[in-house]
């Protein structure tokens, strides 16, 4: 079986900044990891590697230090790995981005499988795994929490719903898309770092897959933000600080004072 694993590089999430010129992510000078939602799908094909036997092949699209996600990704146990890297990608919104992994998929086929993170944490969409089997024309299962039993020809899963679950059986290939009850990803091991630091990772320009500058990045993206700003914080508050009992009973008198001018309470 062969599985392929879209994974992404994104800013940890507490340091997630906005060009409000661009619209896009900042990610010079951010310490980036794997989208954490990738490390489910990780282990995912992981543990169906070793059902079923076959190799793992992850790829990403993303700047040239995007190769550290992917060296990680081999450390966890994935085969091999691929990076679609250059100025053209740049910017390049759900859209292009999944235009451009599909078509990066479409030369390194055949596949039986490709599992994807249910989501990117830096910008929440949940667009681009189902916009790669859109492109490939392929079943989709999103929000997948449980493989029921899988052969060479289908696939039984089941997969959240807001009225609960449901079960789908897909034929081959497929793509699926993640949640965190399908597994739980495990941690890198000795002999993965080893093959991590020295295996080749071949690096694609989109004109190696043959992808039109036009059509990826900035150019190719039909999302446009118009514009960014932060919203302005109306509400204030003031804050009563107590050191002993003179300052705990004006902090209480100040408190029901401004409780009965706002008729919350009256007495």
């Amino acid at each position: 079986m062969k599985i392929i694993v879209p994974i992404k590089q994104v800013p940890e999430t507490s340091q997630v900044k906005i060009n409000e010129e661009t619209g896009t992510v900042i990610r010079e000078g951010v310490e980036n990891i794997i989208n954490p939602l990738d490390l489910y799908a990780i282990e995912l094909a992981i543990e169906l590697r070793e059902e079923q036997g076959g190799t793992i092949t992850v790829i990403s699209m993303g700047p040239p230090k995007a190769e550290i996600a992917l060296r990680e990704a081999i450390a966890m146990g994935a085969d091999e790995a691929i990076l679609l890297s250059g100025k053209e990608f740049a910017g390049s919104d759900t859209w292009a981005t999944a235009y451009a992994l599909a078509t990066l998929i479409k030369k390194i086929q055949p596949f039986d499988l490709i599992v994807s993170g249910e989501r990117a944490t830096d910008g929440d969409t949940g667009q681009v795994g189902p916009g790669i089997a859109s492109f490939l024309n392929l079943p989709l299962s999103t929000y997948t929490r449980k493989i029921e039993s899988i052969d060479n020809q289908h696939i039984v899963v089941q997969r959240l719903i807001e009225e609960g679950s449901e079960t789908l059986k897909m034929p081959l290939p497929a793509l699926l898309t993640v949640v965190k009850e399908i597994s739980y990803p495990r941690l890198p091991t000795l002999r993965g770092k080893q093959k991590a630091r020295t295996i080749d990772i071949p690096v694609y320009s989109g004109e190696d897959i043959g992808i039109p500058e036009g059509e990826i990045g900035l150019k190719g993206s039909p999302t446009k933000v118009v514009k960014i700003y932060r919203p302005q914080i109306t509400r204030k508050g003031t804050l009563l600080v107590v050191k002993d009992e003179k300052t705990l009973s004006e902090s209480i008198d100040r408190l029901i004072s401004f409780l009965e001018e706002k008729k919350i309470i009256s007495f």
